[in-house]
């Protein structure tokens, strides 16, 4: 009897032992993620302090979820598991990376509000007049490109060390992998503009709290029933640090006569503007100045910012970036020849640049 007893406190030494170095791992790293806490506006609360954060929102966003996808049936079906939507907004917001805009669910119940307001049935104050939604700039599309439910058990290791019960104590110590994919698209060109891939592992201690009833039950029980979730969110927390490492050091892809003209990867039979010849002037023929930004609207930013040095406008370092300084110096140098202060760099402005 005292030696059952000491071979049963030996197993639960044992099962503790392992339990303190449970852990989740984001990226094959060991530690334990998970979204927590809250947001509200710019302010976050009990944040993963593993979750990247900006200074500043990049622009606003909407998260879109292929429900179609296989991916998404397995999530919903096989691990009984919600939409991944709720928790990515959750990170993003906290993170105050983007400003969130809903285009699911609640983009139904905003437009059946309107409705109301059309057919006269809400208050006269109600004020759901247009105009007053917000554009989403980016959208974040998520999807699981691998997810394992059983990656492995332990069930020979510990066996071994404790004989038949821990056998059955290993077997139920399996570990849960997935790896995630977000995209972030523009959504006013359709450029993507980011990508980030994000794995996680955990161990699932299954039913070993069910063996010490209430004594270990806390690592059975509620952790088993949510460790694929658990591993899952880590894996997304993983991409959505990924995006936003990408989106901070961002610099824009040029393509050599712009975007969506040809590309530079010609077919027989067809052109492209690196494939065509440059058109020759006739010889009585000057071009003028209002025929300048047709022949140079595809000047590039980093163009731009070399003429704007040039000209005696400062920006600094020519990097094909629209920050504060380019934007400052582009509206001086647009009022100094007369022009509108969009900052942007319109043919007008390309104009003025070759005059």
């Amino acid at each position: 009897m005292l030696q059952l007893r000491a071979k049963r406190l030996a197993l639960m030494a044992a099962v503790l032992s392992l339990s303190a170095c449970s852990s989740m791992n984001m990226g094959s790293q060991a530690a334990k993620t998970e979204a927590t806490g809250s947001a509200g506006g710019a302010n976050s609360q009990n944040a993963n302090d593993k979750l990247a954060r900006c200074n500043a929102p990049l622009g606003t966003i909407a998260v879109e979820e292929n429900t179609s996808s296989p991916w998404y049936g397995i999530l919903t079906n096989q691990y009984q598991l919600g939409p991944t939507t709720p928790v990515l907004k959750l990170m993003i917001q906290q993170s105050n990376c983007f400003v969130v805009v809903d285009r699911g669910r609640a983009m139904n119940n905003m437009m059946q509000e309107r409705a109301l307001a059309q057919s006269g049935e809400l208050r006269q104050n109600s004020n759901f007049g247009k105009g007053q939604m917000v554009s989403a700039d980016y959208t974040l599309t998520p999807s699981i490109t691998f997810s394992n439910n059983n990656a492995g058990g332990v069930g020979g290791l510990v066996g071994g060390l404790l004989g038949p019960v821990g056998a059955i104590v290993g077997g139920s110590l399996n570990s849960k992998e997935a790896s995630t994919l977000l995209t972030l698209v523009d959504n006013r060109s359709g450029v993507q503009l980011a990508a980030a891939e994000g794995s996680a592992k955990n161990w699932d201690f299954g039913a070993i709290g069910g063996l010490f009833g209430g004594a270990a039950g806390g690592l059975g029980g509620g952790y088993a029933n949510t460790a694929q979730g658990k591993v899952i969110v880590a894996a997304f927390m993983d991409s959505y640090n990924g995006i936003v490492k990408a989106v901070q050091n961002y610099k824009a892809q040029e393509v050599k006569g712009g975007l969506g003209t040809g590309g530079q990867l010609g077919v027989q039979g067809g052109s492209t503007p690196a494939s065509q010849p440059a058109a020759q002037p006739a010889a009585t023929a000057q071009p003028t100045a209002a025929a300048q930004p047709a022949a140079h609207a595809t000047m590039t930013l980093k163009d731009a910012q070399e003429k704007l040095n040039a000209l005696g406008f400062p920006v600094g370092t020519p990097d094909g970036v629209m920050g504060p300084k380019t934007r400052a110096e582009l509206i001086r140098f647009q009022k100094s020849r007369g022009l509108p202060g969009t900052g942007y760099l319109d043919q007008a402005t390309i104009a003025a640049f070759n005059q």
